[in-house]
C-alpha cells in the first residue's frame, strides 16, 4: 500500500504546496514542539472527559468531540500560524479573482479564515467514518479550486489500528459522480506532535479504532474568507477572548473584512471590534 508524502518543519513551502496540489494531503513531523502539545492537553484535555461520546453514525457512537477551541486555550498561536500550515493555505487560496467594475478590471485577492476547530478523540471499538470531503459543506463541484486547507495534530500518536485518519491522495482531481472506497484509502501513521494538511476535496475519514487505548487528534482548517465558516467563531469564542490573541490571528478567527466587501460592521473593518485602543 503507497503511504502518505512525509515533511520536516524546516522543509521549503514550495516543495509543500507542490506536494499538496498533487496528492491532496502531506504528513509534517514534528509540526507541535512538545511543550506546545502538553500545554494544548493542559488546556483543552479535562473537556474530554466532561464531554459525551457524540452518538451518530457519522460524528461517531465511541468518539468525543470538544469545539470552541480558541476560548479554551491561548496556546494555539504556533499551531495556526506555522509556516506548513498557514502558508500553503495562503498560497493555495488567496489567489486573484478577476472581475469587471464598470469598465474597470480588477484583481480582487481573497483573505482566508480560521474555520472548524475541533478535539477529537476515538475510542476503541468506533467504526470507520463514512469518506467524505469537507468542502462539501460549501458545495463545491470538483474538480475545481480549493476552498478549504485543513490540518490534524496528533495529540496523540496515530496508528492503522487506532483510527489513523484515513486519506485517499489525489482524490480532490476526482469528479463528483466517483465514489470512494475503503480499499483506496491509506490510514495516517504519525507521532504525536506531528500533523496531516490536506486540500478540502480530498476524501478522508476517521479510521476505526481496534486497538485498547483511544486516539485523540485536533483539527483546525482554513477557509476562503468569502465562504461562511463551519464554526462559528464569532459566538464560539468571547470577545475577550480574542483580544488575548495577536492581530494576524484575530484576523483569522473572522475580524476581517474579505475583499471586495465581506465580513464588514457599519461598513467599516470588523477589526476595531477587536483592537486594543
Amino acid at each position: 500500500m503507497p503511504e502518505l508524502t512525509r515533511v520536516k518543519p524546516d522543509t521549503d513551502l514550495d516543495d509543500v504546496v507542490q506536494i499538496l496540489e498533487e496528492d491532496g494531503a502531506v504528513i509534517v513531523e514534528d509540526l507541535v514542539p512538545d511543550d506546545v502539545l502538553h500545554r494544548l492537553w493542559a488546556d483543552l484535555g479535562p473537556s474530554l472527559g466532561d464531554t459525551e461520546y457524540c452518538g451518530d453514525w457519522y460524528n461517531g457512537v465511541r468518539t468525543r468531540r470538544v469545539s470552541s477551541l480558541f476560548a479554551r486555550t491561548t496556546g494555539l498561536t504556533p499551531v495556526v500560524t506555522h509556516p506548513l500550515f498557514l502558508g500553503p493555505a495562503r498560497r493555495i487560496m488567496q489567489r486573484p479573482a478577476v472581475m469587471w467594475m464598470g469598465r474597470s478590471r480588477i484583481e480582487m485577492v481573497p483573505s482566508i479564515q480560521i474555520s472548524i476547530t475541533q478535539l477529537i478523540q476515538i475510542h476503541p471499538g468506533q467504526g470507520r467514518q463514512p469518506l467524505h470531503r469537507d468542502d462539501a459543506l460549501h458545495l463545491n463541484r470538483h474538480p475545481g479550486p480549493t476552498t478549504r486547507v485543513q490540518l490534524m495534530v496528533a495529540m496523540s500518536e496515530f496508528t492503522a489500528a487506532n483510527g489513523g485518519t484515513m486519506v485517499i491522495p489525489g482524490s480532490h482531481h476526482w469528479d463528483d459522480e466517483r465514489a470512494p472506497t475503503t480499499a483506496e484509502a491509506i490510514p495516517t501513521e504519525m507521532a504525536a506532535g506531528s500533523g496531516l494538511i490536506w486540500l478540502g476535496g480530498v476524501y478522508h475519514g476517521g479510521g476505526a479504532n481496534t486497538a485498547a487505548t483511544a486516539r485523540t487528534g485536533m483539527t483546525i482548517a482554513y477557509d476562503l474568507g468569502n465562504l461562511r465558516q463551519e464554526e462559528n467563531q464569532y459566538l464560539a469564542v468571547p470577545r475577550e477572548a480574542v483580544r488575548a490573541y495577536p492581530e494576524e490571528v484575530r484576523r483569522l478567527l473572522g475580524y476581517d473584512r474579505c475583499p471586495p466587501g465581506l465580513g464588514w460592521y457599519e461598513m467599516d473593518d470588523p477589526y476595531h471590534l477587536v483592537a486594543d485602543d
